[in-house]
This record gives C-alpha cells, structure tokens and sequence, in this order.
C-alpha cells in the first residue's frame, strides 16, 4: 500500500467519523435545550447543510474524474 493509498483511506475514514460526531453532537444539543421535534429538524438541517455540501462536492469530483 502505498502513502497516498493510505492517505486516502483514511481521509475518507476520518471525515466519515467525523460527520457521525458532528451529527451526535446536534442530536445532543437539540436533547439538552429542549428543541422539540421541529427545533431538531430544523438544527439538523441548518447544521447539516454544510456537511451536505460537502458529501456533494466530494461526489460530483469523483464523478467528474478532476
């Protein structure tokens, strides 16, 4: 295996946990001030939305070969 084999195996590991945390930690903080179910929604989808941009540019460069 060479160094950007693994480079980009854990590149992609590494991110993927990170997107887990990040989510845990919405979750968390909709639980702990009392969102509701519509304030939950709506924080996964304000913070998720940059997580999504990134999971899109991600798939539309490796689509795109660049």
């Amino acid at each position: 295996m060479s160094t950007a084999e693994f480079e980009n195996i854990a590149m992609t590991v590494g991110i993927t946990v990170l997107i887990g945390y990040m989510m845990f930690i919405i979750y968390d903080l909709a639980k702990r001030s009392n969102a509701g179910k519509f304030g939950m929604s709506i924080l996964f989808f304000a913070l998720g939305l940059g997580m999504l941009g990134f999971i899109i540019k991600t798939v539309i460069v490796e689509f795109m070969d660049v």
